[in-house]
C-alpha cells in the first residue's frame, strides 16, 4: 500500500474559512432589512471563527516540536482575537442584539482586509443553517 497524504491542512481549512467569512460580509452588507439570512450570515461568521480559534494549536504542534518557540507565540498572538469575537458574536446572534453584530462584523471586516475574494467565487453559501446549528434548533 502507498503513502497516503492529507492535502486538507488546517492552515487551508483557515484560508478557506477566512474567505468564506468575507463572502458573508459582503452579502451581510448588502441586507436591507433584518430577516433570516441575516441571522445565518451572523452566526455562520460567528462558528467560523470559533472553528478557526481550533486550529490554532494545531498549527503550532510542529513549531514547537522543532523549539520554534517565538514563531508559534506570534502566530498565536496573531489569531487571538478569533475566540473572544466568535464568543461575542454567539452571543449576540443567540440575543438577537443587532446592534453588537454590526460592531463586531465592522471590526472584523478591518481585520480581515488583506483577505481577497473575487466576485466570481466557487465558495458557494456555506452559511445555510448556520443559525440552526448555533441554537441547536
Amino acid at each position: 500500500m502507498g503513502f497516503i497524504s492529507n492535502t486538507e491542512t488546517v492552515g487551508k481549512e483557515r484560508n478557506k474559512l477566512c474567505k468564506e467569512i468575507v463572502v458573508s460580509i459582503r452579502e451581510l452588507l448588502k441586507q436591507k432589512s433584518p430577516d433570516e439570512l441575516t441571522k445565518d450570515l451572523a452566526a455562520f461568521i460567528a462558528l467560523s471563527l470559533l472553528r478557526i480559534h481550533e486550529t490554532i494549536d494545531i498549527s503550532v504542534e510542529a513549531w514547537e516540536k522543532r523549539d520554534y518557540w517565538i514563531k508559534a507565540e506570534r502566530f498565536r498572538h496573531e489569531w487571538q482575537w478569533t475566540l473572544p469575537m466568535g464568543n461575542k458574536l454567539c452571543n449576540a446572534v443567540k440575543n438577537d442584539d443587532l446592534a453588537v453584530i454590526a460592531v463586531s462584523v465592522a471590526e472584523l471586516a478591518q481585520k480581515l482586509e488583506s483577505v481577497h475574494v473575487g466576485e466570481k467565487h466557487r465558495l458557494g453559501q456555506p452559511w445555510v443553517g448556520a443559525y440552526r446549528k448555533l441554537t441547536g434548533s
